[in-house]
């Protein structure tokens, strides 16, 4: 990889469908060779996304009134809102493509930055995202503080990863987040574990340094949004109306 770049779409949450129809334009753009590896980075309005294994009983512990969007990654529901860095790295992979290698590159981002923050996240065998250990002496079960769902078309990442940063955690307590039950690991973000506000500002540059070195990223440049001259940053527009 010898360019990348990020660009921050802002402080304000983005519409999730805004957001992935973005996604899909620049992914194509990847594709056709027409821009360099990109990874959008945002937080999106409250939303439930639902990948192909979401039952009906997943939709139904949703919170009332909140969008449930069925997108094409795998896995179950989950959530995304403000306080939650969330990013779509649209990067070519090198064949023969390892998606599990390309997996582990994100988690391992993840990982990184947490560690700055004095946390030690881990891998669970069997499972996604990025896991602290239990801690019986605060009572605290296995814990996810990063998620990962992407996908793979025509040889370059859709889709990506979410870091909690400082979201409100009660939105997962409806559902069973990402397949996992409660009983079998919890929710959690940067802010709760370390005591203080930790927000998606402060976490961004870090997010931003260790994915482009897990990337193998000889370069990398980021913008406040995407920049104009890449093609599919714009919306298509309107048809003039007779």
């Amino acid at each position: 990889m010898s360019e990348l770049v990020f660009a921050w779409l802002g402080d304000d949450p983005v519409p999730y469908q805004e957001g992935w129809d973005l996604q899909k334009r620049l992914h194509q753009s990847r594709v056709a060779d027409l821009i360099p590896d990109t990874v959008l980075l945002l937080q999106h309005e409250p939303v439930y996304t639902a990948g192909k294994r979401t039952g009906e009983w997943d939709r139904r512990q949703t919170v009332p009134g909140t969008p449930i969007i069925d997108i094409d990654r795998g896995g179950k529901i989950t959530w995304h809102g403000p306080g939650q860095l969330t990013g779509y790295p649209m990067v070519k992979l090198a064949d023969p493509i390892d998606v599990v290698a390309y997996v582990r590159m994100l988690e391992e981002a993840m990982i990184r930055t947490i560690a700055e923050y004095g946390l030690t996240g881990r891998r669970i065998d069997g499972k996604t995202g990025v896991w602290l250990d239990a801690d019986p002496g605060r009572g605290l079960i296995e814990r996810k503080i990063g998620a990962i769902g992407c996908r793979i078309s025509r040889g370059v990442g859709m889709h990506g990863f979410a870091l909690n940063c400082d979201n409100d955690l009660s939105w997962f307590q409806r559902i069973v987040p990402c397949g996992i039950p409660a009983d079998e690991g919890d929710v959690t973000s940067i802010s709760r574990e370390v005591g203080r506000d930790v927000t998606v500002a402060e976490v961004l540059p870090s997010v931003q340094r260790h994915l482009a070195d897990v990337l193998g990223a000889a370069d990398y440049s980021h913008s406040d949004g995407v920049p104009a001259h890449f093609p599919g940053a714009a919306a298509p527009a309107e048809p003039a109306s007779a």
